[in-house]
């Protein structure tokens, strides 16, 4: 392998504080991965992050905006979704009661990712979720 090569590949899309974006980020995730086997579970974790992002912080003000990255390797995806802060209270992984219509994204996002790690970047948040896939020979 070249010196300069790398298997890893990493994408950026900035959003705008808009609910319709959700659904951007979504089909920029699923374009991105297309028929991977790990694609549902990354677009459901893109769409509860930025959902979150949205719900939660300065990122679904009139001016906010919000960041998803994703990278890829031959055995992990990982997504991330910075948010524009903000917020009085830190993202955390809770289990809601039974009754509750809210306070179940980052519950399920760490269903379906192995690792969930959160990050105060001193304006916000940026929550990062890591997929193990089993790529052996496939080409994405």
């Amino acid at each position: 392998m070249h010196e300069y090569t790398s298997r890893v590949r990493v994408w950026g899309l900035i959003c705008p504080g808009l609910r319709e974006e959700i659904g951007r980020a979504r089909r920029w995730t699923r374009d991105i991965l297309s028929d991977h086997p790990s694609a549902d579970d990354a677009v459901v974790i893109v769409s509860e992050l930025g959902t979150n992002a949205l719900l939660h912080t300065a990122s679904g003000q009139e001016d906010g905006i919000f960041h998803v990255a994703l990278a890829l390797s031959d055995h992990v995806i990982v997504v991330s979704v910075t948010d524009a802060g903000k917020s009085c209270t830190a993202p955390e992984v809770t289990s809601a009661d039974a009754a509750a219509v809210h306070g179940r994204g980052l519950e399920m996002v760490s269903t379906l990712a192995h690792k969930v790690a959160i990050r105060d970047n001193g304006h916000g948040h940026t929550v990062t979720a890591e997929l193990l896939t089993d790529a052996r020979g496939h080409r994405w």
